[in-house]
């Protein structure tokens, strides 16, 4: 018996090998929240790698062939991404998959591909985890702890905070930025001090008591760590409660959803985010233009991370002549000096994580516009 399964298990390898070789096209695998709480970031996501396909096949493919796109659905959930990947992988049979969706699918997902030895670019998720999966599997966004570093540098040095409230989502995107934000207050800002931390449920809608406290202790800042359908109604219920904290958040935020819940009380709103709409290289002005102007709705993190995420397989399989999955994996790998939209890549350290600048953006005028940058190696590097 065992034989006769390592036998079919060979016999599928090689067909599967061969079947991608032979393909018409080169599919490639995207994982999205396109229904569901997260359905906005999603649909994000998806139209942005679609400006990317369409960039390759109108540059006349890889390696002599059309990319075909295979997007699936994961709802932002960990049991529906593990049957998503393993459609992708058996029935699909993509050379590569971009997760453009959270932590909780991303890790859930990423070990499967990791033992298919798919090659797994991770678009924005956060959590740990996805890398720890294996070495077929990366981060082209920000590994959370950097992120939530990068945002207390930012709190402690850029805005000069001393007194700080911390309002935390109870979920893995959360808790890892709020650690990474207390671990740079430990180690890196004598002088500052958290006054207040809570964690609030996934699904809170009034914030009014956690800023009552907030109010009574008049912190310098507050750090918001949560998504826009949390970050947003912080804020308009902040201000609404006659709350003018300066107000810090995170990636989680980087959408014209926030813009749009919160309102005018958005302006002077900062986060630390991976894309920065002032950045004058002309690729990336000119991919912010066309999706404002194809899609009606200004772009975001998260859509330019995935956009990002699908070129870097690309790259790597033009570099490596080849679909197989070691050869793409390899040269993912090797990547150095990559022209991003979200900032150059300076590369992926030996577990898969991405080096790269921290942007910081700065809500006006109904807008994300340039505040700042970090730069520090120290907190950058995973």
């Amino acid at each position: 018996m065992k034989i006769t399964k390592l036998l079919l298990a060979t016999v599928l390898v090689s067909f599967f090998a061969v079947s991608a070789i032979g393909a018409d096209t080169i599919k490639i695998g995207l994982m999205a929240p396109l229904t569901g709480f997260a359905a906005a970031d999603g649909v994000s996501v998806q139209n942005s790698v679609k400006l990317a396909v369409e960039r390759i096949n109108n540059e006349g493919g890889i390696i002599g062939k059309k990319v075909e796109l295979i997007a699936y659905d994961d709802r932002a959930d960990g049991k529906e991404a593990v049957a998503v990947a393993r459609k992708l992988i058996q029935q699909d049979q993509v050379v590569g998959v971009v997760a453009g969706s959270y932590s909780t699918p991303s890790r859930a997902s990423a070990p499967i591909f990791q033992d298919e030895e798919v090659p797994l670019v991770a678009a924005y998720a956060v959590h740990p985890d996805i890398t720890k999966a294996g070495d077929f599997c990366f981060r082209n966004g920000f590994l959370g702890m950097v992120e939530g570093k990068s945002a207390g540098y930012v709190a402690v040095e850029m805005l000069k905070a001393k007194r700080i409230a911390l309002l935390t989502s109870d979920n893995d995107f959360g808790r890892t930025l709020a650690t990474g934000f207390e671990m740079y207050l430990s180690d890196r800002a004598e002088g500052a001090e958290i006054v207040y931390a809570q964690t609030y449920p996934m699904k809170e809608k009034d914030f009014k008591p956690y800023l009552s406290k907030i109010k009574e202790l008049a912190p310098d800042l507050i750090f918001a760590s949560g998504y826009y359908f949390q970050t947003a109604p912080i804020i308009k219920q902040a201000r609404e409660m006659g709350i003018d904290t300066q107000i810090l958040g995170e990636e989680g935020a980087d959408s014209p959803k926030t813009l749009e819940i919160a309102g005018n009380s958005a302006e002077g709103f900062i986060i630390v985010t991976n894309l920065n709409r002032d950045d004058p290289r002309p690729e990336v002005q000119a991919f912010l233009k066309e999706y404002e102007s194809r899609y009606k709705i200004q772009p975001d993190m998260v859509g330019a991370s995935a956009y990002d995420a699908f070129m870097i397989i690309c790259e790597a399989i033009k570099r490596a002549g080849s679909t197989e999955g070691k050869a793409i994996r390899d040269a993912i790998a090797a990547t150095k000096d990559y022209n991003a939209l979200t900032g150059q890549i300076k590369g992926f350290n030996e577990i898969g994580e991405v080096v790269k600048e921290v942007q910081v953006q700065i809500v006006k005028e109904g807008r994300f516009r340039h505040f700042g940058v970090v730069t520090d190696m120290e907190l950058i590097t995973p």
